[in-house]
């Protein structure tokens, strides 16, 4: 695998994941206290696996996110600004669920501390994979033209 299509690859891989995230966060049973699943805020008692803290805005945010990135993954530039935004956005929720509580009425995503950590990781992990995988540019094709 070649440096172009890793960076394409990563970028995939992580769109398909907030995909994937977007679409189970619909689903009962995968999100426990489905009933309570409310449009935003932080009186949605709706959790992801059990743990991770969810709203329907939330869950299309993730599908909105997969979608982005599964377009911009298509090419090398695009797969680069979908990693360095998107992990720069996962990293203000981190920011933003650091700086305010779960009860607090401006947790209107909703998050918690199960949320913050993934959003670091996620976030960090992004931005890192398009800083390092960016800076390489694929070899040129050095076959003898006529």
């Amino acid at each position: 695998m070649n440096e172009q299509s890793a960076l394409q690859a990563l970028a995939s891989w992580a769109a398909t994941a907030f995909l994937i995230i977007g679409i189970l966060g619909f689903v009962p049973g995968v999100t426990d206290e489905f009933a309570s699943l409310k449009f935003a805020g932080h009186r949605s008692g709706a959790e992801l696996f059990g743990v991770f803290a969810v709203s329907t805005l939330l869950n299309l945010l993730h599908i909105v996110l997969g979608i982005a990135g599964l377009w911009l993954a298509r090419t090398r530039a695009g797969a680069r600004a979908y990693l360095l935004g998107g992990g720069a956005f996962c990293l203000a929720l981190w920011v933003f669920g650091l700086a305010v509580s779960r009860g607090d009425s401006a947790n209107f995503i909703p998050v918690d501390t199960a949320d913050d950590w993934l959003h670091f990781v996620l976030g960090l992990s992004m931005v890192v994979g398009g800083v390092l995988l960016g800076r390489r540019h694929p070899a040129p094709n050095t076959a003898a033209t006529t």
